[in-house]
């Protein structure tokens, strides 16, 4: 973008979405000057999305710009921080540029008002290339209490938030790959368009959990990445994973179930959390997520600090397999 074009654009678009931030200085300034709540510290999270790699080339730009804003409040929720600000950075693509800046604009407005955030600055400019959306959210913590990959604990549950595997499948259908019937074409295009990041559970991420992660990349890949960074062994059991009614009407048309379920397992884009609770504290953990609307299910356990290259384990039927594919790879 460039002249006033841009300008006017921040003036009348995007400087509205951080009123309510003072920092922010209604956008006229380069940067922003934010202060953590009394007694808290900074969570900080960015992503990039890319039109035809992130979302599809003909979607929605008020909902391209949702999804990109509740991937990172997605994170935010992982790590137990209440979601604050943030920042944009946008590289619009010179065609088709102008509905593009409408949409993006209404879509942030939307879900400012669901979340409670606001914007605090960024950047934009065009360029020949897709369009690229970075967001990079501030979250509030208490100071210490962050949860980090890195906390799981042998003896720990893990646990996983809501049902697996539809994002995926909203993507199948749409790019042709199934054709689910009318009463799950919806529900499942939604989950892919338009995650429910599980803000509503920080404070129960910040009292239970000694590690947490967003599914992201693949529930397999994501709880690898716990295993990972917690040097622990982490056995998954395939059989208990959470569908939905739409994913196990998807699941009994496949004539190799177990393969079926992997695929879910490791599809992306679902935004639910993983994390790893103690034995002892994970009924009241599921108990608690229940009444905020939440339903988590018991899918494996931390079994060991790990001294062997066996970071993640999956069962199905009692025994192990060997996935071919964990989840999403950006390389």
């Amino acid at each position: 973008m460039s002249g006033s074009g841009e300008f006017d654009y921040i003036r009348t678009r995007l400087a509205p979405l951080s009123l309510g931030l003072p920092g922010a200085a209604a956008l006229t300034d380069d940067g922003a000057v934010l202060t953590p709540p009394e007694g808290c510290e900074w969570a900080v999270t960015a992503d990039t999305l890319i039109e035809g790699r992130h979302f599809p080339h003909d979607e929605d730009p008020a909902l391209a710009a949702r999804k990109a804003l509740r991937a990172n409040l997605s994170d935010l929720a992982a790590m137990g921080a209440d979601p604050h600000a943030y920042m944009a950075c946008v590289v619009w693509p010179e065609a088709g540029r102008e509905a593009r800046m409408s949409g993006f604009a209404d879509g942030l407005a939307v879900d400012q008002d669901s979340f409670g955030v606001h914007l605090a600055g960024g950047d934009t400019t065009s360029a020949p290339g897709p369009w690229m959306i970075s967001i990079t959210a501030f979250g509030a913590v208490p100071i210490g209490q962050a949860v980090r990959r890195s906390g799981a604990q042998p003896g720990d549950q893990v646990l996983v938030t809501g049902t697996i595997g539809d994002a995926g499948l909203g993507l199948k259908a749409r790019q042709g790959g199934y054709a689910p019937p009318d009463a799950d074409a919806k529900f499942l295009a939604q989950r892919f368009t338009l995650p429910e990041p599980r803000c509503a559970l920080s404070g129960l991420v910040r009292q239970y959990a000694h590690a947490a992660i967003d599914v992201s990349d693949g529930l397999l890949a994501d709880a690898r990445h716990i295993a990972e960074a917690s040097h622990c062994t982490v056995e998954l059991n395939l059989d208990a994973i959470p569908l939905s009614d739409p994913a196990r009407h998807w699941l009994t048309q496949q004539p190799d179930q177990l393969q079926a379920l992997l695929e879910l397992a490791s599809s992306g884009d679902d935004y639910e959390l993983v994390l790893t609770v103690s034995a002892d504290a994970a009924p009241d953990f599921i108990a608690a997520a229940r009444r905020l609307g939440v339903e988590v299910t018991c899918m494996g356990e931390v079994t060991s600090r790990r001294d062997s290259d066996d970071d993640l384990i999956v069962r199905a039927d009692g025994a192990p397999i060997t996935p071919s594919s964990f989840g999403f790879t950006h390389f």
